[in-house]
């Protein structure tokens, strides 16, 4: 059985700077492009039986970087709507709303972007493994995901609630994880690999 690659794209500036980028297109830093392009030996040696990418320039650009010029975008994979908080820090959240936690407390509607629940993320990300779980018998498959994605498909994939996203460390940009099985039960292999 293949394992399930999970692959953070690489730095922006607003990765950098913590401001929540869920819908926002923001395009890699020349470090960002560095980092992905570093991914690609990494990933040259696996068998992988499809690649799959969130649609935004900074995941595709980060799977074409990486050697993954196969990906197929699947909005599935789209980063969490963080509605009226996209483009803001977690600092500048809490000094109008204290003590506030994305996993506890969730978003508030925006002006552009309605937001969504993490049960809607975690809703999307089932989508994802349901059509991933069968590829693995013929080998590895690759996504090119975000940060919180990234957590919420992982604890997913083990069969927890979405709620247990909060205990995986945020994946650092431009960094692989792998998902897999032993003895039949999901498992995680490695996690936030540079």
């Amino acid at each position: 059985m293949g394992e399930l690659i999970v692959i953070r794209h690489g730095q922006t500036e607003w990765s950098l700077s913590g401001r929540h980028a869920g819908r926002t297109d923001v395009a890699l830093t020349e470090a960002g492009e560095a980092a992905a392009s570093a991914l690609a030996p990494r990933l040259a040696h696996r068998r992988l039986v499809a690649v799959f990418s969130s649609p935004l320039s900074r995941a595709m650009r980060t799977a074409e970087l990486a050697g993954l010029t196969a990906a197929k975008p699947d909005p599935d994979l789209l980063e969490w709507d963080y509605g009226g908080y996209e483009g803001m820090t977690a600092e500048q959240i809490r000094e109008a709303r204290p003590g506030w936690d994305l996993w506890r407390d969730g978003v508030i509607p925006g002006a552009a972007r309605p937001g969504e629940e993490l049960a809607q993320v975690a809703a999307r990300t089932d989508a994802v493994l349901d059509r991933i779980r069968p590829l693995l018998s013929e080998g590895d498959v690759a996504v090119v995901a975000h940060g919180h994605l990234a957590r919420v498909l992982t604890v997913r994939w083990l069969g927890l609630d979405a709620s247990a996203s909060r205990l995986l460390g945020h994946p650092h940009p431009g960094t692989l994880s792998f998902l897999a099985t032993e003895d039949g039960q999901p498992i995680i292999s490695a996690w936030n690999v540079p």
